[in-house]
């Protein structure tokens, strides 16, 4: 059973940096995309960013050109780098992953259990 492990949330003033960390564990199958969601109170999940095992990006409109998804694929591992954060990027982030040939989150993700990112003077 795969286990997927975020790290790196907490708080931070606006315009402020944090990178996220997320490994995934328990599993030996090929992974193929990785991606954080964040879900802030009363709203929507909402997709944040995803990355293949090729490196293709997708990001939401909310945060092109402040955060930046990479990954390690030895290590399992998924980052988020989040710059010039504003309050209302305050959420839980999750992150997720599918297995090949599965490239839909939505669809076929695995999800860890969420860090908390807040955004506040």
């Amino acid at each position: 059973q795969v286990q997927l492990v975020e790290s790196g949330g907490g708080l931070v003033q606006p315009g402020g940096s944090l990178k996220l960390s997320c490994a995934a564990s328990g599993t030996f199958q090929t992974i193929y995309a990785m991606g954080w969601y964040r879900q802030a109170p009363g709203k929507q999940r909402e997709l944040v960013a995803t990355i293949t095992g090729g490196g293709t990006t997708n990001y939401a409109d909310s945060v092109k050109g402040r955060f930046t998804i990479s990954r390690d694929n030895v290590k399992k591992t998924a980052f988020l780098q989040m710059n010039s954060l504003k309050p209302e990027d305050t959420a839980v982030y999750y992150c997720g992953l599918t297995y090949w040939p599965y490239s839909d989150l939505d669809k076929y993700g695995y999800w860890g259990q969420g860090t908390q990112v807040t955004v506040s003077s």
